[in-house]
């Protein structure tokens, strides 16, 4: 592959420095050209006065040839006649003893009378060919202009590409100097260090790739303590009820205890939950990563809230809590996986009587909005702190840890319950003040009417 010219730059510095004093280098020299052209005439009247001075010289005797170049000499009479030299096709002829400079034609000449004992001798005309008004005549005119003044045009190139050189380093250290501090960044995560932060006041193209840059270090770092909290999550929830069976198995080999109902019961429940728990992340898995096929069909969601609310009091016999429905009559159905919002509803129910003392309630309720259906699960329960609504739907994130535990739950739940509800493209969130109770809210799209409400099996 063809590498280009500032490609081959070790640095931005470089580079921004490379390409600016080539554009000053340019412009410079675009600028000479222009105002060589602007000022050729100059360089004929500096010409004309070469031209004079050495028509002069010759009239008082200095010099009896010309110099080198292509002035001629030629010598008239006071009347005209030509004594000495070619007389060109378009020689003037001047005949009141003044002096002359001007152009006839194709020459160029300078007059000077010769004044022996003070009367006019002669006439001596220094003659040159006169420069072109053709345009190559006038490009040649330029650059003999230039070529005079070489030096003071280098000099000045010069300056100018050094200044030029100076500013861009000094702009390009301030410019590039979050990409250096991101670069070091990125050198310090590759060591798992995410707490690094890259400080700009640019609001241009560099300083909104820090803040993004900034944005993903945060994310970065978020899903570090995520992952590290999901590790020691994990471990604590398998270890707990393996330590809880290998009690009873030493217990029972070393006779401590006896094979009775009651003790294998125990161990039982133990193994219960850690299948439950491992099933669970790997539902939660595959959920996130798409790979459990939504069974979407056509959902009465009045007849599933029955079901679940009827299944929550068998699963539940010994809590004081009222749980009813407030569905209105004219609520249309929604598309999506029966089981999988059944799934969710029973988990938001559940939790919601864990968490609601007796005596208090827990109604689920629905309304449309905006072309789907939002689904409700308020309870009277103590309510849940501000600090701990953003990290709800976490995995192993609870907000009452012990109680969690001792009652079974394994703060996976709510996981589970926000990765099915976006897999149907779907929001949930909690809103909950101390003392006055919590509100899940979920929402599923409208089921279409006629026959595109048939069901169907999306991938």
């Amino acid at each position: 592959m063809r590498t280009r010219p500032l490609e081959k730059l070790p640095t931005i510095r470089a580079k921004l420095g490379s390409t600016i004093v080539f554009a000053v280098g340019m412009t410079v020299l675009l600028l000479l050209l222009m105002l060589g052209y602007a000022l050729r005439e100059s360089s004929h009247d500096s010409d004309r006065l070469h031209l004079l001075a050495v028509a002069r010289r010759a009239a008082n005797g200095l010099i009896t040839s010309p110099p080198l170049g292509n002035i001629t000499f030629v010598s008239t009479l006071p009347d005209g006649t030509v004594v000495s030299g070619l007389k060109p096709a378009d020689f003037p002829v001047f005949t009141d003893d003044m002096v002359h400079v001007g152009i006839s034609g194709s020459i160029e000449y300078a007059v000077v009378p010769a004044i022996v004992d003070g009367r006019v001798d002669h006439m001596v005309y220094a003659i040159q060919p006169a420069p072109s008004t053709a345009f190559f005549g006038r490009v040649g005119t330029t650059f003999r202009f230039l070529g005079k003044f070489w030096w003071q045009f280098l000099l000045t190139g010069t300056v100018a590409s050094f200044a030029a050189l100076a500013m861009a380093r000094l702009l390009a250290r301030g410019m590039t100097q979050p990409l250096r501090e991101m670069a070091n960044a990125a050198t310090r995560m590759q060591t798992g260090d995410y707490s690094v932060r890259v400080e700009t006041k640019s609001r241009d193209e560099v300083g909104r790739l820090a803040v993004a840059f900034n944005q993903m270090s945060s994310e970065l770092e978020h899903l570090e303590q995520s992952r590290r909290d999901l590790v020691a999550n994990v471990s604590h929830e398998l270890k707990t009820p393996i330590t809880a069976i290998r009690a009873h198995l030493e217990n029972l080999l070393d006779g401590v205890e006896q094979p009775d109902p009651e003790t294998l019961q125990v161990m039982l429940s133990q193994s219960e939950r850690l299948g439950r728990l491992v099933e669970q992340l790997l539902d939660l898995s595959k959920l996130e990563s798409g790979e459990v096929p939504l069974q979407t069909e056509v959902v009465p969601l009045p007849s599933l809230v029955a079901q679940v609310i009827s299944e929550i009091g068998v699963a539940r016999p010994d809590r004081s809590v009222t749980v009813g429905a407030d569905l209105p009559r004219d609520l249309p159905p929604v598309t999506a996986d029966r089981e999988r919002v059944h799934q969710v509803l029973f988990n938001l129910v559940d939790n919601a009587m864990r968490f609601t003392p007796d005596g208090g309630a827990v109604t689920v309720s629905a309304d449309r909005h905006n072309g789907s259906v939002q689904i409700h699960v308020a309870d009277t329960g103590t309510g849940i702190a501000p600090e701990h609504l953003p990290r709800l739907f976490e995995r192993f994130y609870r907000v009452d840890p012990s109680r969690s535990r001792e009652d079974g739950g394994t703060g996976i739940g709510l996981a589970i319950a926000r990765s099915v509800v976006e897999a149907h493209g779907g929001h949930i969130e909690a809103r909950s003040e101390v003392g006055h109770g919590s509100v899940f809210t979920f929402d599923l799209p409208v089921a279409p009417a006629g026959p595109a409400a048939r069901n169907r099996r999306d991938p």
